[in-house]
């Protein structure tokens, strides 16, 4: 939107003109976000600080003398609320873990491949410069300019141009990291074994050090395009289904409130359910519902407004009555579904593309282990909630303790859980032309040994792929061989993606769709509904 409009927006929302003010929060409250978003990397406190943005630029607003400079003010007050956030922290918050990791926020909303997804991925290892990476992000992609973040972060434009190289600087270098760590170096995975998983300064220089010193990690293999060049042009990672911000009145009845100058729809916008019953209105971000209620009024019933919905379903009516729930039938079990694949298949040809992937319903999977769960050490474990895609990626080290290999097992199973893909361009047993260290395979070599499955498991691939219609644990049973598992909630974009290509030197096998897009899809091998006290110990079968 052109720069007359929004002068023309905020003028009129100074003057007191309920329709500007709520265009004006809709139309910059994504900024907002994606600053703080970002500098907090998806903080639990993301909400709090947009909030407390937002309220303060409106609550000020009359005292903004130039409406040319409001986008500038606004970021000013933005930056300003996440200092006063660090300054308030206490030290025994100084650990907390992010709530939603913004890095892969930014992936997934923005649907980020190859280098553009890797340059998100290398903010989480910046610690020291996110409020500034949040600024600097925001410029190359258009949002801001030079000016700006100058006078955001509150420093002249020349020494903003110093502290923007050197932040670039580690942008790089944490780039090469990310990198690495995708790859398939068994010094590295050494390296790591006593690394939690959670990036920071001082294993940012750790791995910084062995990929400068080390042959494999330091080759790119492929031309490294500059960070600015990527996020060129890039969109705003908009405001995520359910976000909710609340508005705090100090006891002010909604009559009150809209007296003052706050429309329904504003207060929607900043008021969370739970204060509903005081500020009169609830919304949900992305427009899903509406509310309003004045304080005395009978339980309202929602107002189904125009949104996304999930594929294949439809919002009820706004006045329809729930379905009655269905009879419980305690004395039917649950019937068995999908298919055995208790023996060892043959890997397709190289070249050879996959079947085509079938559609299946996603609203999306959580993780107790975050974006990202790390298991490297027996008994570690993630469990997985929700409706989509899993991707469990391996790593095998013989190098460091070759053997028999104790596969991981799938308890707790409610729902269904099937085995949809394999991927990675290769199976774990294919040749790697010029691996180090006496690998001949991704399960070993002469020189160090190979890594050993149990007789009639299924032959895994790097990245193996399942979909999730329930809740499931995921428990790594490392025993014998040394091996270690990445688990990522993913989508069915990312897995057609991966099976369909191959890495640019070419592929040495596309990779494998198992699923036939109904409950006679493969499950997993052991998997269980019980909840054993070893994980260890489910069988092998593939029927549940």
């Amino acid at each position: 939107m052109d720069s007359q409009h929004w002068r023309a927006t905020i003028t009129a929302a100074q003057s007191g003109d309920r329709q500007a003010l709520d265009e004006l929060v809709a139309g910059w409250l994504p900024l907002v976000y994606n600053i703080v978003g970002r500098a907090l990397n998806g903080h639990a406190d993301v909400d709090d600080v947009v909030q407390e943005t937002m309220l303060r630029a409106v609550g000020n607003l009359g005292s903004l003398r130039d409406p040319d400079s409001f986008r500038s003010w606004l970021v000013a007050i933005a930056m300003r609320q996440i200092r006063d956030r660090a300054r308030r922290r206490t030290p025994d918050r100084l650990e907390e873990a992010p709530a939603a990791d913004f890095a892969e926020l930014t992936v997934l909303r923005l649907q980020l491949e190859g280098q553009r997804r890797e340059v998100a991925e290398a903010v989480r290892w910046l610690d020291d410069d996110r409020q500034l990476l949040s600024l600097w992000w925001l410029e190359v992609a258009g949002e801001l300019t030079r000016r700006e973040l100058a006078a955001a972060v509150g420093i002249t434009r020349q020494h903003a141009a110093v502290r923007v190289q050197r932040m670039k600087e580690r942008l790089e270098t944490s780039r090469g990291i990310v990198r690495a760590l995708d790859g398939a170096c068994p010094d590295l995975r050494e390296l790591t074994g006593r690394w939690n998983g959670r990036p920071d300064s001082v294993w940012r220089k750790r791995l910084a050090r062995h990929i400068r010193g080390c042959g494999y990690c330091g080759d790119p293999r492929e031309s490294v395009v500059p960070a600015e060049r990527l996020l060129a042009g890039i969109a705003l990672v908009p405001l995520p289904a359910g976000f909710t911000l609340s508005l705090a009145f100090g006891g002010k009845t909604a009559a009150a409130a809209t007296s003052a100058g706050w429309s329904a729809k504003l207060l929607g916008a900043l008021t969370k359910p739970a204060v509903a019953m005081t500020a009169g209105a609830t919304i949900v971000a992305g427009g899903a519902y509406v509310v309003t209620q004045p304080p005395d009024a009978p339980p309202p019933r929602a107002e189904v407004t125009p949104t996304a919905t999930a594929a294949g379903s439809e919002p009820p009516p706004p006045s329809s009555p729930p379905p009655p729930p269905p009879t419980p039938s305690p004395s039917k079990k649950s019937d068995l579904y999908g298919t055995v694949v208790d023996a060892v298949d043959r890997a397709p040809d190289p070249d050879t593309r996959p079947a085509a992937l079938p559609r299946r319903p996603e609203t999306g999977v959580t993780s107790t282990g975050g974006p990202k769960a790390v298991m490297q050490h027996r008994g570690d474990r993630v469990t997985l909630t929700g409706q989509g895609y899993v991707l469990v990626r391996w790593q095998i080290s013989p190098s460091s303790r070759p053997g028999a290999l104790v596969m991981p097992s799938w308890t707790g199973l409610k729902g269904k859980l099937f085995h949809v893909a394999s991927g990675g361009w290769r199976r774990m047993d294919d040749p790697l032309p010029g691996a180090p260290n006496g690998y001949a395979t991704g399960m070993g070599g002469p020189d160090i040994g190979y890594a050993v499955l149990p007789p009639g498991t299924q032959q895994m691939w790097q990245n193996e792929y399942f979909y999730l219609d329930g809740t499931v644990t995921l428990t790594q049973n490392e025993r014998g061989c040394d091996y270690g598992l990445t688990v990522f909630p993913s989508n069915r974009e990312a897995v057609d993606k991966d099976v369909g290509e191959g890495p640019a030197q070419g592929a040495i096998r596309y990779g494998l769709v198992r699923d036939t897009g109904t409950d006679g899809a493969p499950v997993p091998q052991y998997v269980t509904r019980s909840t054993p006290a070893d994980p260890a110990t489910v069988p092998q079968r593939s029927r549940v």
